[in-house]
């Protein structure tokens, strides 16, 4: 059985599974990503309504106050459960939801927890200090992740495992030598503790064939998102900020492209990969120079042309090359704008 601090999670090539769903590797994280302010601050409020009350209760052995206690942590789960993978995980919801009330219960499991230095204890104040910290580490992660995909992944011109491992390289030496990026009060490892297994599962695609998977046991959400997103940088999966909508998509196995496949703001089906391109190019017109503006329109002519077989290759690249350094002249005050016009039209 699952627990929301100890869950089970098979990985597969470059899928995982999580109970009865399969995600690529780096989904989850990239999905998380796209959480909003509005989602950490009702944590972090559940949280601070919960760890107090419950940390009352504990040293003042107050019985009676398990239930309204219990109610306060109900709304943490009910939060988490909102995201993949505990919303997949087969969870043992009725010990979770009913956690105090069935210590208070059992006089020896209730006398353990509130006698300090147990193993009961301990325990007890692990899963406080984890659920007190859960929100400012998830978002601490969450923003490391989008500033390390910002400033070292984003320039890349391939999205391939080699162009990623590359940029996994700069950062690495990046950490090692405490630049500006990391924050001297968060650590940001590239390792977890987790126990790993070596077990047959059955592929949850239409063959269920049996396959290879590591069974790891993880006892964080943060340990977990560890994985998803190193895993999925190995296989070349890597999350990307979409250029329209500004939210994280995930690209797959070295594909390419700057532009998200959900609906675009503001339309109602057209998707970012389809109104993206077309809206950068309009952005990009609004701040053309004469030189460039000039420049584009001859080359679309002999594009046209090029088409139409009216000119060869060979002609095309040298009536390209020419259009190019006669637009580097006037770009540099050497031919006005009319004089680049004349040229141009001369091709």
């Amino acid at each position: 059985m699952d627990y929301f601090d100890r869950f089970s999670i098979f990985f597969s090539g470059d899928k995982l599974i999580a109970g009865r769903r399969t995600y690529p590797l780096g989904e989850i994280t990239t999905e998380l990503l796209n959480l909003n302010h509005e989602w950490f601050e009702k944590l972090q409020s559940a949280s601070d309504n919960f760890v107090p009350a419950a940390r009352e209760m504990l040293a003042s052995k107050n019985e009676k106050a398990a239930p309204a206690v219990q109610e306060r942590l109900n709304v943490v789960w009910d939060l988490l459960l909102e995201l993949p993978p505990y919303r997949d995980l087969g969870l043992d919801i009725k010990t979770a939801y009913h956690l105090f009330p069935l210590l208070v219960s059992d006089s020896k499991k209730w006398q353990e927890i509130t006698t300090p230095g147990t193993e009961g204890s301990k325990r007890t104040e692990w899963l406080l200090d984890m659920v007190g910290g859960l929100s400012q580490n998830l978002l601490a992660f969450l923003n490391q992740v989008d500033a390390t995909l910002t400033l070292y992944f984003e320039p890349l011109g391939k999205r391939t495992k080699d162009a990623y491992a590359f940029a996994f390289t700069r950062w690495y030496m990046d950490a090692l030598k405490n630049a500006p990026i990391f924050s001297p009060d968060a650590d940001w490892e590239v390792s977890t503790e987790v126990a790993i297994e070596f077990v047959p599962v059955n592929n949850l695609d239409e063959t269920h064939r049996p396959v290879i998977a590591e069974k790891l046991q993880i006892n964080s959400l943060i340990s977990f998102l560890y994985a998803d997103f190193y895993r999925g940088l190995i296989h070349g999966n890597c999350p990307r900020r979409c250029h329209n909508c500004g939210k994280y998509f995930l690209l797959t196995a070295g594909y390419n492209t700057c532009y998200c496949n959900n609906v675009a703001p503001g339309e109602t089906v057209r998707t970012c990969r389809k109104v993206g391109a077309h809206n950068k190019a309009e952005k990009e017109k609004a701040f053309e120079t004469p030189a460039q503006r000039e420049y584009r329109k001859a080359y679309n002519r002999l594009k046209v042309r090029k088409n139409r077989k009216k000119i060869s290759n060979d002609e095309w690249n040298e009536k390209v090359a020419q259009a190019q350094e006669w637009k580097g002249l006037a770009e540099q005050g050497k031919l006005s704008d009319s004089e680049l016009r004349e040229k141009l039209a001369e091709l």
